[in-house]
This record gives C-alpha cells, sequence and structure tokens, in this order.
C-alpha cells in the first residue's frame, strides 16, 4: 500500500536514486490503456511506484520508459519533470532497461533502487530493508520473498548463511533449482557505480537472448563483492501482468486499507463493500454504511454518517454530517458540519453551509447554500445554459418550496423563501417569499366527463 510520502533523509546519509522500470508492453492486459497508466485504488501504477520512490528519499528518479507507450513518459515527466525519463529502444530485458539509464545517473553518486511500476503493492517500508543490508556491508542487495507456488519466478540460491551466490531464472534451471522457493522480486539495491559497472558485463547467452538484471548477483559473486538478500511478503511485491491481477492487486490494497482504517477508528459494519482511493481521508469515529465508493479527493470529519449506496469524489464533509443513502458528491462539494445530504441529491462545487438540509431528489451545482437553509425535494440548480456555467446562491435559513428551479445566475437571500412549483429567475431579497406559479383554474365535473367519453369510445371499439 502506497501512499504520498515526503523524502525523509536516508538513516545511513548516502545519497538515493531510483529507477523505475516501466517499458514493459503489457500485451496481456488486451487496453488501449498502457499497463502502468492502469489503476489501483484510483491512482496509476506508475505514480504508486513514484510515491514509493519518494517515500525511500530518492532524490533522483529515473522513469525507463518504451517507445511503444509515449503516455507513460508524457505521465512521468508530468509529475517529476522533463529529465525524469530516458527511453529503452528495443527492449532487450531487464538488465538492459536499467542500463538505459546510465547517462541520466553519470553524475550521482550514492544508492541506486531498481523498482518496477507494475508491482504498485511495493512500499518504502518494504524495500527499505534492502539498505539496511547495504549498510551492514552488503555491495549488492536483492529483495526477494517465499512463494507458495515459484513457478514462474527467478529463484535465490543463497548459502546456509544467506549468502546470495546468484539468482536463476525459471527457463535456466534445472529440476532441483525448480523446488527452491527462495524467489525474486526484481527489486534490486547497489551503489550506481558498481551497478553500472556489473550491468556493462552481462551477456545475453540465455533462453530469451536477453539481458538479464539478475545476472548481476553471479557477476558481484564471482568479483568476491558481498551479495545478501532481505525478504519481504510475497502479497508484497505482487506484480500485475493481466487485468485478473489488477483486480487482484486491488482487492489487497483495498483490504489493507480497509483494515488500516478500522484501526484508526472508523466504524465500518460492513468493510469488504467499502471502496477507497489512495488519497481517502477518514477521520476516527466516521461511520461509513455497506456499499460506499470514495473516488480521489475526499476527506470526512469525524462524526459524520457516510449512508449505503453512496458515491464521493473530490468532496470535503464536516463534522456530524449525515450523507446518503444514495447520495452523490462531485468534486468541489463542501458539506459543512451537521448537514444534511439525503437520497438521491446530487452535489457539485458547491459549499453547503452547517446544519443545512438537502433531502430528497435534488441537483445542486455550482454556488452555496446557507446555513440552516432547507432545500425541498426536486429542487434544481439550473447552472448550465449550454455553453457556460453560472452560480446559485441560497441564503442562510432559506427555505426552498419542492420542484423549484433555481435559473442561474440568482440569489435568494437570508430568511428568504420559494413556493412550491417555483421557476425562480430574479433575485429574492432576504425574508421574501418568490412565487412564479400560473394561477389554479378548476372545471367542474371536466374529469368525469373525459372518463365517460373516453370509456364509450372503448366500449364501442
Amino acid at each position: 500500500m502506497t501512499s504520498p510520502a515526503s523524502s525523509p533523509a536516508p538513516a545511513s546519509g548516502r545519497a538515493r536514486a531510483a529507477v523505475i522500470l516501466a517499458a514493459g508492453q503489457g500485451t496481456r492486459m488486451k487496453s488501449p490503456t498502457p499497463k502502468v497508466l492502469h489503476r489501483i485504488g484510483g491512482r496509476t501504477m506508475l505514480d504508486h511506484a513514484i510515491d514509493t520512490a519518494q517515500g525511500l528519499g530518492c532524490e533522483r528518479i529515473v522513469v525507463v520508459v518504451g517507445a511503444h507507450s509515449p503516455q507513460v513518459g508524457e505521465h512521468a515527466r508530468k509529475r517529476l519533470g522533463q529529465d525524469a525519463t530516458v527511453v529503452q529502444d528495443p527492449p532487450l530485458g531487464t538488465g538492459h532497461a536499467v542500463l538505459a539509464a546510465r547517462e541520466a545517473l553519470a553524475d550521482f553518486d550514492g544508492d541506486v533502487v531498481i523498482t518496477y511500476a507494475d508491482c504498485p503493492l511495493l512500499s518504502a517500508p518494504t524495500i527499505e530493508p534492502l539498505f539496511a543490508v547495504r549498510d551492514k556491508g552488503a555491495d549488492v542487495a536483492v529483495l526477494g520473498f517465499e512463494a507458495a507456488n515459484p513457478t514462474g519466478y527467478g529463484r535465490l540460491i543463497l548459502t546456509p548463511g544467506h549468502v546470495l551466490l546468484r539468482i536463476v531464472e525459471e527457463k535456466e534451471a534445472d529440476d532441483t533449482v525448480k523446488q527452491v522457493k527462495h524467489c525474486n522480486s526484481g527489486v534490486l539495491a547497489a551503489d550506481r557505480a558498481t551497478l553500472f559497472d556489473l550491468l556493462s558485463q552481462v551477456r545475453n547467452d540465455n533462453a530469451k537472448g536477453e539481458y538479464y538484471l539478475t545476472d548481476v548477483v553471479e557477476l558481484a559473486h564471482d568479483r568476491q563483492l558481498t551479495t545478501r538478500a532481505a525478504f519481504a511478503p510475497e502479497a508484497a511485491v505482487q506484480g500485475v501482468n493481466s487485468q485478473g491481477e489488477l483486480a487482484a492487486a486491488e482487492s489487497v490494497w483495498q483490504g489493507a486499507r480497509r483494515a488500516a482504517l478500522l484501526v484508526e477508528g472508523v466504524t465500518m459494519p460492513a468493510p469488504e463493500t467499502v471502496h477507497l482511493s489512495w488519497d481517502t481521508q477518514l477521520a476516527a469515529g466516521v461511520t461509513v454504511e455497506p456499499f460506499v465508493v470514495f473516488g480521489p479527493g475526499v476527506s470526512v470529519a469525524s462524526g459524520a454518517v457516510i449512508k449505503a449506496f453512496s458515491h464521493l469524489e473530490g468532496a470535503a464533509v464536516g463534522e456530524g454530517a449525515l450523507i446518503g443513502p444514495y447520495a452523490r458528491l462531485r468534486p468541489g462539494a463542501e458539506i459543512g458540519p451537521d448537514a444534511h445530504i439525503g437520497n438521491f441529491v446530487e452535489v457539485k462545487k458547491v459549499k453547503v453551509g452547517a446544519g443545512a438540509k438537502a433531502n430528497h431528489l435534488s441537483y445542486l451545482g455550482d454556488g452555496s447554500v446557507g446555513p440552516k437553509a432547507n432545500i425541498g425535494a426536486g429542487t434544481i440548480f439550473c447552472n448550465y445554459d449550454g455553453f457556460d456555467k453560472f452560480e446559485t446562491h441560497v441564503g442562510a435559513g432559506a427555505f426552498i418550496g419542492s420542484n423549484t428551479a433555481l435559473v442561474a445566475p440568482v440569489r435568494v437571500g437570508d430568511g428568504a423563501m420559494t413556493g412550491s412549483g417555483s421557476v425562480i429567475t430574479k433575485d429574492v431579497a432576504d425574508g421574501d417569499l418568490a412565487l412564479s406559479r400560473a394561477p389554479q383554474s378548476d372545471k367542474p365535473g371536466w374529469a368525469a366527463k373525459f372518463r365517460a367519453l373516453k370509456l364509450a369510445k372503448k366500449d364501442k371499439k
């Protein structure tokens, strides 16, 4: 589970850089969206990888991209700057991909960690033990895990003292090696000069004809450099190569985030039904009922209740507010303390004051609702004329009658009222009542005569 983090200074005092491999074609995703731009918790996998590198205190981050997916490079540069990417073309393996970053890090003095943009569950705390291994004297440190089913993974060949001798890829492994359950995550850390010197010696005489990053371990061991492994839980290093694996990673991420919120004091009677985003902020004392979806950019203050089947995105909810059921808060919605947004009410870019209520079947778009105002069922803020958006402002303590259409730009003053069924096109002064209905006209006996006529025609047929 990753989230944006500051960049603390490494405990060892050595500078850190990260090379994030993001050049894979992702053909198994079968999607027009590049693999690493698919999202976990509403955030791209590439952004999760960048968050992790920043959380490790990396002062330099280089993203290796492929020529086939220019969108990936654009995304990385938008976040990290124009010098943040290098291109691997053609793709000739992981070792070749890391070598593509050599020039970008030529002036860097410190440790380099290799991570992967398609491993969205990697976090800074998961990788940090690699640097502890480095601090203890390892020239090359590799992050491993013990696999329940090691098929498909490279195997870590260790001495009884846990010195790492080499990494054997699955296609190169004999039957004995295939029984080994200590597997390679692909994450590796080493001094920059050592890393690129070793990579320059890697050959591609293997089953795939590629330059394996993993070969640096055996090369280092042959030079009598120290090579060791640190270990992480298997779930933490899970990669994503297909839509099924993306869904599995999402499930793991959601489960971990829900568990953390429960520990922090958030009440969720059915947490498995609640969908969270990477930046969802729920304070202790918040209650979230079943089947609620939080899109990015939501914060909810203590004491608020989010009732079932509500959808929130880009919204702030104040203390003690009541949202839903079946409410939709869109970007720019600011719900004040103790306000009520009820069933089938949609709020977009509106600031709702403390204690205000919109309990049923309304659309509030662009504007404000003052404290203690009451919005009747069926109220519409008519904010769009087909070209431009305009604002509606409802004053403190105002009462908007049911089925009122407020045609923006318009203001209903403090303590003012509108009659049910009105179309309000002009400002309403404080304390006034505005009505815009046609006078009611009754026609005695008309309904009975109409029914009789229709029934007679039906009987004749």
